[in-house]
């Protein structure tokens, strides 16, 4: 059953994908992955994320020392493969647009991996919402201000929960604090997938 939360103006549908779906979008993922790798990008400070990821899409987005933005193609060269039905499906359940995404971004939390407090910017109208999968071990989430600074609140997020970031949300800030590492069956090798759709145009 789908438990709908609003946490400062977050639409969370927690038990959204039910396990049949779940494993369904998982090897929906595979292909993806095949076509464009993950990789480990840099802060335009120089550091290496924890989080590995690729993107599917239009475009993919990308960080190194010149900044995040979204680019064309994968670092190896190719350009990102299409995003599988199955997510564009849950997109337009959950967003009601009938314009479709231009990026899915894939995160994979191994570890010890985390995100750390941001805003979702890079994008060209922030009318359009910002919506977030989870797949596989449970994530902190952590929920922030437009801001930075202040008082801050997080929720766990479960193999299967939807976020959807719009409105007055779409600009707050939000990172992943922790995974429980082995939480979930989901994943072979353990950990988290995240992704999340953009409108970048």
């Amino acid at each position: 059953m789908v438990t709908c939360i609003t946490l400062r103006g977050f639409d969370i549908r927690k038990s959204y994908l039910d396990p049949t779906a779940q494993r369904d979008l998982v090897a929906a993922l595979r292909g993806v992955l095949k076509a464009a790798p993950l990789f480990a990008p840099t802060t335009r400070f120089g550091k290496q994320m924890s989080v590995r990821m690729t993107s599917a899409g239009k475009y993919g987005w990308y960080s190194d020392a010149r900044g995040y933005r979204y680019e064309p193609r994968h670092p190896d060269g190719p350009p990102w493969p299409p995003i599988p039905d199955e997510v564009l499906s849950i997109w337009r359940d959950t967003t009601g647009l009938a314009r479709d995404p231009d990026c899915c971004l894939i995160n994979y939390y191994g570890e010890g991996a985390r995100m750390g407090l941001h805003q979702d910017r890079d994008e060209a109208d922030f009318t359009y919402p910002v919506l977030s999968v989870s797949l596989g071990d449970d994530g902190l989430f952590r929920i922030g201000n437009e801001t930075r600074g202040g008082k801050t609140e997080s929720i766990w997020l479960e193999s299967g929960d939807v976020v959807v970031m719009g409105g007055a949300a779409r600009l707050t800030h939000h990172g992943v604090d922790r995974i429980r590492f082995g939480s979930s069956r989901l994943l072979p090798k353990g950990g988290r997938i995240n992704l999340t759709c953009r409108v970048v145009d």
